[in-house]
C-alpha cells in the first residue's frame, strides 16, 4: 500500500517543503508510522494512505500523489517485497529517478531495485538523532538535487553519517546498506573517472580469526584491478585507513583521490563462502554495480577475477577476460592460498620479530602446499630480509640475506612477469648484498610491471634516488603517492629523494607529512634533522634528532650537531652511547659522525667495517651529504666502485 506526502509549501520556512510518498505494506503500518512522524518533524510534508479521505478514489489519489512527490520512499520488508502495490510504486520512483529505498527488517530489495543503496532501519528505535534517519533525509535531498543545508535547521543536519554494511539473512541476496552516503556533490577533476579504491572487505563469519581471509581477499581483488593499466587503483595502506572509520563515501573518496569505492563482505561457513561486492559512485553515493557470489572455496580464485573484470566493465574500461584468468605469481591450491593470506596478515603487523617469524612459518606452509607459488616465495624473501635487517647481527646476517636472495630468484624464475617478485629480488640484492649493479635489472623490470603497485614503486624510487636517477625516482614516487596518498612511507621516501638531490628545504614538508600520518615512524624525524642541519638550523635539527625513535639515527645526529655547536663533551658522549648500544652494527652512522667531525681516517675505517659486515647503510653512500668530506679520498672512491655505484 502507499503512503503519500503532500506537496504543500510553507513560505515562512522554505519556498518548497520536500514532499515524500511512502510506499509500504499495510502489515508494517505500526513500524512505518514513526518514520513518517520523524520525517514530518524534519520539515517534510508526509501524507500516507491513512490520510485518504473517505470516499476518495483510492487508485486515482495514489497516482496523483506519486506524480506530485519529490521523493518516493520504498519501505522494503518481508511483507512488502511480496506486494505488487509496493513494487509498482517503487518502479514509479525508479523511473522518475526519485526512489529512496529503506529496509524495515533487513530484507533485501527485490530484483530490479538492488542497484540503489538501501537505508537499514531494522535496529531503529525511533530516535530523532539516529544516523539512519539522517541518511534517509539525505537520500531525499539527493533525489531532489539539493544539499541538506537548504533545509530548515534541524538537530539531525549537523550529525555525521556512518557507513553500515549489512548482509541480509536467507537466500542469496546480500544488501549492502550504507547510511549517510546518499547526497553528495561530485568532488571534481581531482578524481578521474577510472579511479577506484578497494576498502577492506567486512568479515561476517562470526569469527575474528577469519579476518585474515576477508582482508586478503580484498587485497587480491585490488591487485587484480591494479593489473589493468587503464585503472587507477588506490593502494592498500591508504584504503585500509577507512576500515572502521565513520567517514562518508564522499569524504573517503576525496581523501583517496578516487571516483569510485568498492566495498564488500565475506562470510565463510566451512568450505562454503559468500562474497558480496558493490561499486559505489562517490559523486552520487549510489551503487553502479553490486553482486553476490555463493561459491565453494575451490572457486574463490574465479571470484576474484570476476569481481575485477566486472568492476572494469562497470567503469567502461575495456579488458579481456583472459588477462585476468592467469594471475602472475598466483596459485590454485586453496591450502597454499590460505597459508599465504595468514602469512601476509602477520607480516603486515610489523610488530616484532615474533610476528615476522610467524609470517615466515605461514609462507613456508604455503610453499610446501604449492612449491610453484611465486607470490609466497616473494613474500618469504621480503620476510627474511626484514628479519635480517631488523633483528639479526654478526655472522647470522649474511646467510639470511643469501637465503632471501635465493628465494627471490626462485620467485622470478616461476613468474618473471610478477612485479612483486622482481621487486623482492632488487630489494634483497641492493639492501642485503649491496649489489647495486645486480639490482638494476630486476628493479627496472618491477617498475615496468608494477605501475599500479605503490609498494613496488616506493622501493624502486628509493633505489633510483640512491643511484642518482633522481628524475626516475620522482616519477615513481609521484605515482606511488597518487595511488597511496595516506601512506607515510611514500611521503618519507619523497623526503629522502629531495634530500639525496640536495633539495633540503623541499625535503622537510613531506617528512612532516609522513609524521602526521604516523607520529611513531622511524627515521622520519632524523630525515628532517638532516635537512635542517644542512640548512644550518642547528637547534631545530637537534630537536628533530632528539625526537627520533630509532636510537642509532638519533644518537648519530645528536653527536654531529652538538659538535658543530661546540659542545664537544656532549657530542663525544652521544657517539660513545652509539658505539656501546650498537657496536659495529652502526658502523655507517659512526662514519657519518667522524666525517662531519673532520676525522677522515676514522670515517673511512668505519666504512670499511660497514662493508665487511654488509651494513645496509652503505646504500646511502653515493649521495649522502654527511660523507661529502670523504669524496676525494681514494679509499672512498674505491668503496663506491666496489659497491657498483661508479
Amino acid at each position: 500500500m502507499g503512503a503519500v506526502i503532500s506537496d504543500a509549501t510553507s513560505d515562512d520556512v522554505i519556498p518548497h517543503r520536500p514532499s515524500v510518498f511512502l510506499s509500504y505494506a499495510r502489515a508494517d503500518r505500526p513500524r512505518v508510522a514513526p518514520i513518517a512522524d520523524a520525517l514530518t518533524s524534519a520539515g517534510h510534508e508526509v501524507w500516507w494512505d491513512a490520510l485518504i479521505d473517505s470516499g476518495t478514489a483510492f487508485a486515482k489519489m495514489i497516482e496523483t500523489r506519486l506524480n506530485a512527490a519529490d521523493a518516493i520512499v520504498a519501505i522494503w520488508s518481508a511483507a512488502s517485497v511480496q506486494s505488487d502495490w509496493v513494487r509498482d510504486e517503487a518502479a514509479h520512483g525508479r523511473d522518475r529517478k526519485c526512489l529512496v529505498p529503506v529496509s524495515l527488517d533487513g530484507t533485501a530489495p527485490p530484483l530490479g531495485f538492488r542497484q540503489y543503496h538501501t537505508v537499514d532501519f531494522s535496529s531503529w528505535q525511533g530516535q530523532a538523532d539516529a544516523p539512519v534517519l539522517q541518511s534517509l533525509i539525505r537520500g531525499i535531498a539527493a533525489v531532489r538535487g539539493i544539499e541538506p543545508a537548504a533545509w530548515p535547521a534541524h538537530p539531525l543536519s549537523s550529525r555525521p553519517s556512518r557507513r553500515i554494511l549489512l548482509v541480509a539473512g536467507g537466500g542469496t541476496a546480500v544488501a549492502i546498506i550504507v547510511g549517510g552516503l546518499l547526497a553528495f556533490k561530485p568532488f571534481g577533476a581531482a578524481a578521474v573517472t577510472n579511479s577506484v579504491a578497494v576498502l577492506p572487505f567486512a568479515n561476517l563469519s562470526g569469527d575474528p580469526a577469519q579476518a585474515y581471509f576477508s582482508d586478503g581477499l580484498s587485497e587480491e581483488v585490488r591487485s587484480a584491478l591494479a593489473r589493468n593499466e587503464r585503472l587507477k587503483v588506490a593502494a592498500p595502506t591508504s584504503s585500509n585507513n577507512f576500515r572502521s572509520r565513520d567517514d562518508d563515501v564522499r569524504t573517503i573518496a576525496g581523501k583517496l583521490g578516487v571516483a569510485f569505492l568498492l566495498e564488500g563482505s565475506v562470510r565463510r561457513d566451512g568450505k562454503a563462502v559468500r562474497v558480496a561486492a558493490e561499486l559505489i559512485d562517490a559523486a552520487t553515493g549510489f551503487a553502479k554495480w553490486s553482486q553476490t557470489f555463493d561459491r565453494q572455496m575451490t572457486d574463490i580464485f574465479a571470484v576474484q577475477s570476476e569481481i575485477a573484470y566486472t568492476v572494469a566493465q562497470a567503469l567502461e574500461i575495456e579488458v579481456a577476460a583472459s588477462t585476468l584468468a592467469k594471475v602472475p605469481g598466483g596459485t590454485t591450491n586453496v591450502a597454499a592460498y590460505e597459508a599465504y593470506l595468514r602469512g601476509r596478515a602477520f607480516f603486515d603487523l610489523s610488530a616484532d620479530e615474533a610476528s615476522d617469524r610467524a609470517a615466515l612459518a605461514q609462507f613456508d606452509a604455503a610453499i610446501a602446499a604449492d612449491p610453484n607459488y611465486a607470490a609466497a616465495r616473494a613474500a618469504r624473501s621480503r620476510t627474511l630480509t626484514a628479519i635480517a635487517s631488523q633483528f639479526t647481527e654478526g655472522s647470522a646476517l649474511r646467510p639470511l640475506f643469501d637465503e632471501a636472495i635465493a628465494e627471490a630468484r626462485r620467485a622470478v624464475k616461476l613468474a618473471p612477469d610478477y612485479a612483486d617478485a622482481q621487486s623482492a629480488l632488487g630489494y634483497t640484492l641492493f639492501n642485503g648484498r649491496l649489489d647495486v649493479r645486480g639490482a638494476l635489472a630486476p628493479y627496472e623490470r618491477s617498475r615496468e610491471l608494477g605501475g599500479g603497485n605503490a609498494d613496488v614503486l616506493i622501493r624502486y624510487a628509493l633505489y633510483a634516488a640512491r643511484i642518482g636517477h633522481v628524475a626516475a625516482a620522482r616519477t615513481a614516487i609521484d605515482r606511488a603517492i597518487s595511488l597511496d596518498p595516506l601512506n607515510p612511507r611514500a611521503h618519507r621516501t619523497l623526503a629522502a629523494i629531495f634530500y639525496a638531490d640536495r633539495q633540503y628545504e623541499a625535503s622537510i614538508p613531506p617528512g612532516k607529512k609522513a609524521l602526521s600520518l604516523n607520529p611513531k615512524m622511524g627515521v622520519a624525524h632524523a630525515g628532517i634533522g638532516d635537512a635542517l642541519y644542512a640548512l644550518g638550523k642547528l637547534p631545530d635539527a637537534l630537536n628533530a634528532y632528539r625526537a627520533e625513535p630509532s636510537a642509532s639515527f638519533g644518537l648519530a645526529g645528536t653527536a654531529i650537531v652538538e659538535n658543530r655547536l661546540g659542545h664537544t663533551g656532549v657530542a663525544k658522549k652521544a657517539l660513545a652511547d652509539l658505539v656501546a648500544q650498537f657496536g659495529d652494527a652502526a658502523s655507517y652512522q659512526q662514519a657519518e659522525v667522524y666525517s662531519q667531525w673532520g676525522q677522515v681516517d676514522a670515517a673511512l675505517d668505519a666504512l670499511d667495517r660497514a662493508r665487511k659486515i654488509g651494513d645496509g647503510g652503505l646504500a646511502y653512500a653515493r649521495n649522502d651529504p654527511m660523507l661529502d668530506g670523504l669524496r676525494k679520498q681514494p679509499r672512498f672512491v674505491e668503496l663506491l666502485r666496489s659497491l657498483g655505484f661508479e
